[in-house]
């Protein structure tokens, strides 16, 4: 389902004389339906790097990025964003929403976009935000005014509200208490089952060990190591 192949990225420091920077080469991953790949590697070894890569908003200078039947790395615009709308989910670790959109809206939106009937749109987003313990009464309230690890749940719960074939997690755990942690790892379990492949940023140990099926270390394709 996500199949990367020789992917290699490099930054222009356009304030820095135009330096160049190779951060990754080589870079192969391979990801089943129903299977969890945790990407792991010391800080700055290119997880996030490649996570952005997968969803898009980075762009690769070469290899391929297979996600279903897309290549993200030189499909169009308007592919990367159909793709993203109906096959490609990502919960990071930030919401970023239009102010003063209710939170009932901002999660079920990504089911509206898919063409799902309002009213059964509205009512998974319900059952998320019980499920991670967002009162009722803020769901009527932009999330912007929400503390952090509120935010955080909001943007989990519309990670999870369409079921995407694919999902990016970039550590959906960090910060949760041990209720809503456990409440995250089971919707992952459910996503695995209906046969989601997930690929993951988890520095929660505990939480890798429970959900990811084997890991991948980034550290190998950095240029150092992949020369």
């Amino acid at each position: 389902m996500i199949e990367v192949s020789g992917v290699a990225k490099s930054f222009v420091l356009h304030n820095q004389g135009s330096a160049v920077i190779p951060v990754m080469q080589g870079a192969d991953l391979a990801v089943a339906p129903g299977e969890c790949v945790a990407l792991v590697g010391a800080s700055g070894a290119g997880k996030s790097t490649l996570m952005r890569m997968i969803y898009g908003n980075y762009t690769a200078q070469a290899g391929r990025i297979m996600v279903g039947d897309v290549d993200v790395a030189s499909a169009p615009p308007r592919d990367v964003l159909a793709l993203r709308r109906e096959t490609l989910g990502y919960v990071s670790q930030f919401l970023r929403v239009v102010p003063r959109v209710p939170t009932i809206e901002v999660v079920a939106e990504p089911l509206r976009a898919v063409g799902v009937d309002a009213k059964q749109a509205e009512a998974r987003a319900k059952e998320l935000l019980a499920m991670l313990n967002i009162p009722e009464r803020l769901w009527s309230l932009s999330p912007t005014t929400f503390s952090g690890g509120e935010q955080q749940r909001v943007n989990i719960a519309r990670g999870f509200a369409h079921d995407y074939p694919a999902l990016l997690l970039d550590e959906p755990t960090a910060s949760l208490d041990a209720k809503n942690r456990s409440v995250v790892l089971e919707l992952i379990d459910r996503a695995k089952a209906r046969g989601a492949a997930i690929v993951g940023i988890f520095h929660d140990e505990a939480a890798r060990a429970q959900v990811c099926d084997r890991e991948v270390d980034v550290s190998a394709f950095t240029p150092e190591r992949a020369a």
